[in-house]
């Protein structure tokens, strides 16, 4: 190396990934509602209001109570007191360190837990004065507290599963995980911790809950969301969850880790005062934090080609997005008309709002993994107050293939706070390996599990996974 050349900035790889999401049980089952455009948003019936319009829309994840207290060493009366966030955050915890090959037992350096959630309901609805767990139990307020309270879901995971690196919570509203895994990006380059896993949980109950529409505010009249589209005329909440295990790149290639992508650069930001009110969007704030990732990861504008949008399909939201994008881009240097790709898994599955930033990260993955890019979700038109066609962005108005070229694929994921906390990430694809030479003959695939109904239902992920992605025989 010459001497005025330097290595270039550790990046930071992400080695796993765990989730649950509307109508999916887990991220592979996420895609394949995505590529085949399934709207995942629930509609029910809508109470009755005579003071405005009530929508029956939310999007809602499967089966929230169901726990397994045993695998995690937590008495069962003690687990009916834990807030059902805490407990899938944890599960899905565990199953991003699978994923990442990781056991956390053996690991001998130092795992961090950085993450988020969303307003306690359970404690409500279940714990407090006519509760039913309130009616079967006598609960002290400070078990109510340690089963319930947000400080307490990152370190119960850092408890159970021995990792002893930085273990704390994240709360900037709606980009709450994307700021979660800025931080644990940041620890890992600092040397706090080897690997982090990062992440967010949204879960409130009643699920099945209707919500009152107001002209122009943040949610839709219809329980549809239509990110960019002329008739975007708000979002629709709803839950879910979604945790990444992180390594830093060199040590990632250097144990032969399996690598998903690539977080090149992160940035975090606030709006300050400098717009129309405290729940508003900011343009200027929002293209630096972009322009801040941008410059960390040491790329041009012009080099990224899909930016995951926090695209909430808001009047408001979606053209200050767009202006923010436009400006952050052309101070740039980026000259082109429409060359990146823009869309949002929202229009799917609604906002997911702690877990929003991680669930985004996780679709731009799989578009890494699948060379595709699903289509906006309603999206027919584009709306006519942005102006598309003198920005370098185009909506994915179709669904798009998005093959390897010559340079790695770079995206940028956004997600921003209400009330002014900005994450922008830039992320790129895998680095290509040599493959392994194929064996010949048997090869023996070992399962392991604390019961045989837990092996029998590890053996079926492992068969519907090889059937899924076996060649086809010639």
């Amino acid at each position: 190396m010459k001497d005025n050349e330097s290595s270039p900035p550790e990046a930071i790889s992400v080695i796993g990934m765990a989730g649950r999401f509307p109508d999916a049980a887990n991220p592979d089952e996420f895609w394949r509602n995505l590529i085949a455009g399934r709207d995942s948003i629930t509609r029910f019936p809508a109470s009755h209001s005579e003071g405005g319009r009530r929508v029956g829309a939310r999007s809602v994840i499967k089966d929230p109570d169901l726990f397994d207290a045993e695998f995690f060493g937590i008495y069962p009366n003690e687990a009916e007191l834990i807030d059902p966030q805490h407990r899938i955050f944890l599960e899905c915890a565990w199953e991003a360190l699978e994923d990442g090959c990781c056991d956390p037992v053996a690991y001998p350096g130092l795992i961090g837990v950085y993450a988020g959630l969303s307003l306690n309901t359970y404690l409500l609805h279940n714990l407090g004065t006519g509760g039913e767990l309130a009616r079967n139990y006598q609960v002290s307020e400070y078990q109510a507290m340690l089963g319930n309270d947000k400080d307490f879901m990152p370190v119960r995971v850092s408890y159970k599963l021995n990792l002893r690196g930085p273990s704390m919570t994240i709360q900037t509203a709606c980009s709450t995980s994307l700021v979660a895994i800025c931080q644990a990006a940041t620890a890992l380059l600092t040397y706090q911790c080897d690997m982090a896993l990062a992440g967010g949980v949204s879960l409130s109950f009643p699920q099945q809950r209707d919500y009152l529409y107001q002209e122009d505010g943040m949610v839709s009249p219809d329980g549809a969301c239509r990110a960019f589209d002329a008739d975007a005329a708000g979002t629709v909440f709803g839950h879910g969850c979604g945790v990444v295990l992180l390594k830093r790149l060199s040590e990632a290639i250097a144990d032969r880790d399996p690598i998903l992508a690539v977080i090149r650069g992160w940035a975090v930001n606030n709006d300050g005062s400098d717009k129309i009110g405290f729940a508003a969007p900011g343009v200027n704030a929002q293209a630096e934090v972009i322009a801040l990732a941008q410059a960390a990861a040491g790329i041009h504008p012009s080099e990224v080609s899909y930016i995951e949008a926090h695209g909430t399909g808001s009047p408001l939201g979606d053209p200050t997005e767009i202006a923010a994008l436009t400006k952050a881009f052309r101070e740039g240097g980026a000259a082109g008309d429409q060359f990146c790709a823009i869309g949002t898994g929202k229009t799917h599955i609604g906002h997911l709002d702690c877990a929003a930033g991680v669930t985004g990260l996780i679709k731009t993955i799989q578009q890494f993994r699948h060379d595709r890019i699903p289509a906006l979700l309603h999206f027919k038109a584009p709306n006519p107050r942005i102006d598309f066609a003198a920005s370098p962005f185009r909506p994915v108005d179709r669904e798009l293939e998005w093959l390897p070229g010559d340079k790695p694929r770079i995206a940028g994921v956004s997600a921003f706070g209400l009330g002014g906390t900005n994450a922008h990430v830039v992320v790129e694809e895998a680095p290509r390996v040599v493959g392994s030479t194929p064996s010949t003959g048997p090869q023996l695939l070992v399962l392991s599990a604390r019961s045989d109904e837990a092996v029998h239902a590890a053996a079926r992920r492992l068969a519907d996974h090889l059937d899924a992605h076996s060649p086809d025989p010639a």
